[in-house]
């Protein structure tokens, strides 16, 4: 299961999917500036705006202590 809305905020490091990248399933690593899915879970990942302007589906949050 991917990770949830509150496993998330804006400074998070993530690993997302790309809409164009679904069927690869490759990753793209950023910063998250602003999180755009409103429900607390989502079977495909909560969609996020890196700040790099990319929008995909969560995969993975990097914690800084590990």
């Amino acid at each position: 299961m991917p990770p949830k809305r509150c496993d998330l905020k804006p400074g998070s490091r993530v690993r997302i999917v790309l809409k164009k990248d679904q069927k690869t399933g490759a990753l793209t690593e950023g910063i998250v500036q602003e999180i755009l899915t409103k429900s607390a879970q989502h079977p495909h990942g909560i969609k996020v705006r890196l700040k790099s302007g990319e929008v995909g589906r969560v995969k993975a949050v990097w914690h800084a202590d590990g």
